[in-house]
């Protein structure tokens, strides 16, 4: 498996793995980030200055991705760890760790000084891994994004 950008053809694979793990851990869909404008079309919402999101595919199929960018209704000193999802055969694997730390990589260069994240309760993994890695909890959301599912806010300096 390799990790890359992501490309306009990798649109549905993201937003399939997405919607299945939203139905795998039982999340609701109202209120969260499956109603964000850019689930159809990941490619062209993470093409802003600084925001990318990077695709886990071998031979040709995607296996889950993540991405950072700017976090709406924040300074500009503060992005966003975003639809950060995989595939069960992609889990357990180091492949989430290895796209975080490309989130992060990137956040860096792209000059942010703090990275968000919001999750859900039932993501435990994913949380270890944030908490692993220097995210601390809030107690409530930054931002505008609108996911009122999310009860896990999370926040990481970079600098």
């Amino acid at each position: 498996m390799v990790i890359r950008e992501i490309i306009p053809d990798d649109n549905k694979s993201i937003e399939t793995i997405m919607t299945n793990c939203f139905k795998e851990f039982d999340l609701p869909t109202a209120g969260s980030s499956l109603e964000d404008d850019d689930v159809k079309l990941m490619f062209q919402g993470f093409q802003g200055k600084r925001a990318i999101y990077y695709v886990i595919e071998d031979n040709g199929n995607v296996f889950g991705g993540g991405g950072v960018k700017q976090l709406q209704g924040a300074g500009s000193d503060t992005c966003e760890l975003q639809k950060m999802y995989f595939h069960p055969e992609a889990r357990g694997k180091g492949f989430g760790k290895k796209v975080f730390d490309l989130c992060m990589k990137a956040a860096k260069e792209f000059g942010y000084k703090y990275c968000y994240l919001e999750s859900a309760s039932q993501l435990k993994s994913a949380i270890k891994l944030y908490e692993r890695n220097g995210f601390k909890h809030l107690k409530k959301p930054l931002g505008k994004t609108g996911h009122t599912i999310c009860g896990v806010y999370m926040l990481k300096e970079l600098i």
